[in-house]
């Protein structure tokens, strides 16, 4: 057993480690020259991590959806709740200058749905009035904050404005902060531990690998490998001076092969359209995805 340990160390880690490395190699060289502020963090496996200004704050913009789904699921679990539980909400809860597709639909004809319809609404088509109902039941943000630090999402994960709040003001987005690897960190466990712990979480597995949102970001290049992924987005808004604030989209990934890896890309101040900043992030997944699967092949 011991010389398994050390054959593992001396021969099997280091050629692990420099894989590693090279991948965060690949992903420096491809950020350094774009005129944006770019962070990214990979966990392989649960235990490799790669970071590119991985503890630098970012603004999460409707990423903090995921989190906030997780404080959901917590806040339900604990009041002997389920998903087909009934949340009422007023007509002034459904804004009307915002984005969602759920108003769309249905009007201000509706005035309760059940947590699962509000969640799907929320994770798998970005619903702004979707996500604001639900941080308002779970006693918004001084609520949320407090759940998640229950369920230990990592304290650089920070709730701190409420999508009208951002509507109103789109500078309070960056009250909603974290860093990339707070993300990464977070996806990871979600994937690894915490969706087997409780079928509402479960439930929000479900829901964030159906997400029909950025599917030309992190999804872009795995669409055809038979990958399973995870994940939720964010948009920001234009800037004073001509940029976008934030393009976002962080979430698991399962290949086919039996590697896992959570990974989550930031996207702040970025001097390009909203089509180039979302091939920036398809560019970063796909030098993650090659790299990983050309590294299992050695």
């Amino acid at each position: 057993k011991m010389l398994f340990i050390l054959l593992y160390l001396f021969f099997i880690s280091p050629v692990f480690a420099d894989g590693n490395k090279a991948i965060e190699v690949a992903l420096q060289e491809y950020i350094q020259e774009k005129d944006a502020r770019i962070g990214v963090a990979v966990i392989i496996n649960g235990k490799d991590t790669v970071s590119v200004n991985g503890k630098r704050d970012f603004p999460m913009m409707s990423v903090m959806k995921f989190p906030l789904a997780l404080t959901v699921a917590h806040w339900v679990d604990a009041n002997g709740m389920s998903m087909n539980d009934t949340v009422t909400f007023s007509e002034n809860a459904l804004k009307e200058d915002t984005y969602s597709p759920m108003l769309k639909k249905y009007g201000k004809s509706r005035n309760s749905m059940t947590v699962r319809e509000l969640l799907e609404w929320s994770l798998v088509e970005s619903d702004n009035n979707a996500s604001d109902i639900l941080l308002n039941r779970i006693g918004g943000i001084s609520g949320a904050t407090q759940i998640m630090r229950k369920i230990g999402v990592p304290d650089d994960i920070e709730i701190g404005a409420s999508e009208d709040d951002m509507h109103r003001e789109p500078y309070l987005s960056y009250l909603n902060r974290t860093t990339p690897l707070a993300m990464a960190q977070l996806f990871d466990r979600f994937d690894t531990e915490m969706r087997n712990t409780l079928l509402l979480y479960s439930e929000i597995a479900n829901m964030v690998e159906q997400c029909r949102t950025g599917i030309d970001r992190l999804v872009a290049p795995l669409s055809s490998s038979n990958t399973t992924i995870g994940h939720k987005t964010g948009t920001g808004f234009p800037t004073s001076d001509g940029r976008i604030s934030a393009i976002n989209d962080c979430g698991y990934v399962n290949l086919p092969n039996g590697e896992r890896y959570s990974i989550a890309v930031f996207v702040a101040d970025s001097g390009y359209d909203m089509a180039e900043t979302s091939a920036i992030i398809a560019e970063i997944s796909r030098i993650v995805w090659i790299r990983l699967t050309e590294q299992k092949k050695d």
